[in-house]
């Protein structure tokens, strides 16, 4: 049984055509287990944004390595739907910015489509 569509904010974070849309229960089962793999392994992280109380989930963080030549990561984050009239997805990147400006290990840290625009981000080199 394939899942659910993808809420149409959520297919802007992403360069078109890469977003899962789609997969079975089986297909994600191998996808989350790539993802845990790479956790593991501590070459990509994804952090879960929830409530105070813990009792919803409103957004995620994903930290990825980068082929970029001039940065060592990059960054996507969204809040849901229901979140973005409070300025929540703002104020996330905000602060996201700030955490690993502050606490990571990175020189020069990307946010594509956020402070740099999809058509300059695909054109920069690669190593």
């Amino acid at each position: 049984m394939p899942s659910r569509a993808a809420p149409p904010h959520l297919r802007t974070i992403w360069p078109e055509g890469t977003w899962p849309d789609g997969l079975t229960l089986e297909q994600n089962l191998v996808d989350l287990g790539w993802h845990q793999k790479e956790f593991q392994r501590r070459s990509s992280f994804a952090y879960t944004v929830v409530t105070p109380d813990e009792s919803r989930v409103v957004g995620c963080v994903y930290v990825y390595p980068t082929r970029k030549r001039d940065f060592d990561a990059e960054v996507y984050l969204w809040a849901r739907q229901s979140e973005l009239a409070t300025g929540l997805e703002q104020r996330l990147h905000a602060t996201v910015k700030e955490w690993i400006a502050r606490d990571w290990p990175l020189r020069a840290v990307a946010f594509p489509g956020r402070d740099i625009g999809w058509d300059a981000w695909r054109v920069l080199a690669e190593d």
